[in-house]
């Protein structure tokens, strides 16, 4: 008899070892945050082979805050690097880093990058394109988008590269690198909630491959 109050009891204690084990921040994921705004990846896709010797291939994003404009922090901005930096008639900064100037609170990394901090490099500050595509009583869109002109800086010539888009939007200014913080060797949201930043989005992270040839297929 003994025995069998043991086999009965034996699964409800490992249910509750097993929620021990769980990490504290687990329950704040499942919580998460307000989530007052979303993000749709337009490009690229899932699986594309995207660009042509290692650049030439664009992120396109619609962001959608739930807010007005002015609370979104987002203002138009049309820049590139050389001449095109700070140059009318919407002037902006053109490096890697978060776009303290234009976007502040938006995360985008590629697991591919080899510039700069690598995978965990915020790269926002490196789209050409912000802008206000709608507004009404119920939020704001921003539409942003990058297109790669560097070679070697995100893939490789000559070679096919897969890489990894993260995207977020996070309260405040975002970090100018994302640490992995949970040493996982991934960059994603639970990293930027360990480094103490609200997560405000939806976290859309897409697989594709960086075309580093230089002629079709």
């Amino acid at each position: 008899m003994f025995n069998t109050i043991l086999q009965k009891m034996l699964p409800v204690a490992v249910l509750a070892a097993t929620a021990l084990a769980i990490p504290a921040y687990a329950d704040n994921d499942a919580r998460d945050d307000d989530k007052s705004v979303s993000i749709k990846v337009f490009a690229p896709g899932k699986g594309d082979v995207a660009g042509i010797g290692s650049r030439a291939f664009l992120v396109d994003l619609a962001v959608q805050f739930s807010g007005n404009l002015a609370s979104t922090g987002v203002t138009p901005e049309l820049t590139g690097p050389g001449p095109l930096m700070n140059a009318g008639p919407f002037p902006g900064t053109f490096s890697a880093g978060a776009n303290l100037d234009h976007f502040p609170g938006l995360v985008v990394l590629m697991s591919s990058t080899r510039i700069g901090a690598g995978a965990g490099q915020n790269i926002s500050n490196l789209f050409n394109i912000n802008t206000v595509t709608h507004q009404d009583a119920s939020g704001t869109e921003i539409w942003s988008t990058w297109i790669a002109g560097a070679p070697n800086a995100f893939g490789t010539v000559g070679m096919l590269t897969p890489s990894r888009l993260f995207v977020a939007v996070v309260e405040g200014v975002a970090p100018n690198v994302v640490i992995d913080m949970d040493g996982n060797g991934v960059f994603d949201r639970r990293d930027l909630k360990l480094m103490g930043y609200k997560v405000l989005s939806n976290t859309p992270q897409v697989d594709f491959t960086v075309n580093g040839l230089t002629s079709g297929f």
